[in-house]
């Protein structure tokens, strides 16, 4: 009876990686569904705008997942990642933009092992987590902005059917979808299974969710009544908020060049949600950010509803005095729901002792083998510290603690 629902545990395990990767294909599928009908209704600004998204991000993750493999060469234990190295074919997959597809054979190559071989312990969840982190990556470069882009073209032609609200809905969903997939993937770091709960996750989801949907909202708004400024905001926020990442001192990266470039991508990450980079109280952190945000997404708001009332005619269907409480409200229900969270559902680092990974010597003596199947973790002197399983300890000691 125990091995029987242990095998259903795995085969679930193992489904979630296939409908993961059904997803990414999915999504794919559904952007190049939505330039091409773009070119066929003559919209050629937006068909740019969407291809230029697609093409950013897809580099922007190509290149990090490079930087990721190029650590880590030695250290390749699945044999479609073998075999890519043995051929020379690592770099060209990524130059061709299929290096994420890569890493899906890998993690389900680990996956239809575990599945197989249940009592076997399968040391290196790695590459799970990395791309985990290349969702997220892809979540805020390219589903957030695209999201946007889907509202602004539904507020600038004043209709909103009710399949369309449910594709927004369902596009804000996915991207804190996302976000709480990430924070499931933490939970291979933690000793006792029990801490990090699904309801956890629900609340994490929620709370990202509520958070999402007013910015976007407030920023698709603001460009329907000064689109040209949309990129000249974008770019001194951002600029501001990478100041901020690095002022954190952030080390995820092995080059301190392409530290810079992961900076770049918090910031990116930072204009639409919070994500934390570093260790330490997040209280005064967070408080900045959600002021700064919250003055923001106030003062988008705030120029929406000038333009509204210089151009009454225009903008008859959407009104002010109802949209921007109804913003404001889920903005500030959000953050309650995240301080819920923090509060009575956030692990607690101490207890976990997650060492950190600056502390090398430590390390060394405390690395562990990972067991994907419990989720526990298990003492061992003989781990060698390497880049890969440094950038994994870095990301579970900055979401902890």
């Amino acid at each position: 009876m125990e091995e029987s629902c242990h095998f259903f545990c795995y085969l679930l395990k193992y489904l979630y990686v296939l409908v993961g990767l059904l997803f990414f294909l999915l999504d794919i599928a559904l952007d190049i569904w939505t330039v091409v009908s773009f070119y066929q209704n003559g919209d050629y600004v937006y068909m740019a705008v969407m291809i230029f998204l697609l093409l950013g991000s897809s580099v922007l993750l190509q290149v990090f997942s490079w930087l990721w493999y190029s650590d880590c060469l030695d250290e390749l234990e699945t044999k479609v990642e073998t075999f890519a190295k043995k051929h020379i074919l690592i770099k060209p997959f990524h130059f061709l933009q299929l290096g994420v597809f890569l890493r899906y054979a890998g993690v389900i190559e680990m996956s239809t092992k575990h599945l197989l071989h249940r009592t076997k312990r399968e040391r290196k969840p790695d590459l799970n987590r990395d791309l985990h982190m290349l969702r997220l990556f892809e979540a805020f470069s390219e589903s957030a902005p695209q999201l946007t882009l889907m509202m602004y073209r539904v507020l600038q032609r004043g209709e909103l059917e009710l399949i369309t609200g449910l594709k927004i809905l369902t596009s804000a969903a996915a991207i804190a979808f996302t976000v709480a997939m990430y924070h499931r993937s933490m939970r291979a770091f933690l000793q006792e299974k029990e801490k990090m709960s699904w309801i956890s996750t629900g609340v994490y989801f929620l709370w990202n969710l509520l958070l999402i949907i007013p910015r976007v909202s407030a920023l698709a708004l603001f460009c329907t009544v000064l689109p040209c400024y949309i990129i000249a905001h974008f770019l001194s926020l951002w600029m501001l908020l990478v100041l901020g990442a690095w002022s954190q001192k952030t080390d995820y990266m092995k080059s301190p060049g392409w530290e810079w470039l992961f900076r770049a991508t918090v910031g990116l990450i930072w204009y639409f949600s919070w994500f934390k980079v570093s260790t330490g109280s997040i209280k005064l952190k967070a408080v900045l950010y959600y002021c700064v945000m919250g003055l923001d997404t106030s003062m988008l708001l705030g120029f929406w509803c000038w333009k509204v009332f210089e151009y009454t005619a225009c903008w008859s269907s959407l009104n002010p005095y109802i949209v921007i409480p109804t913003l404001l409200g889920l903005h500030f229900a959000g953050i309650i729901l995240k301080i819920i969270y923090y509060r009575w559902f956030h692990p607690n680092c101490d207890e976990q002792k997650i060492p950190k990974p600056s502390e090398q010597q430590n390390i060394g003596q405390a690395a562990a083998f990972y067991d994907m199947e419990t989720d526990s973790m298990e003492a061992s002197s003989e781990e060698p510290v390497t880049e890969v399983l440094k950038r994994g300890r870095t990301m579970a000691a900055n979401f902890y603690y």
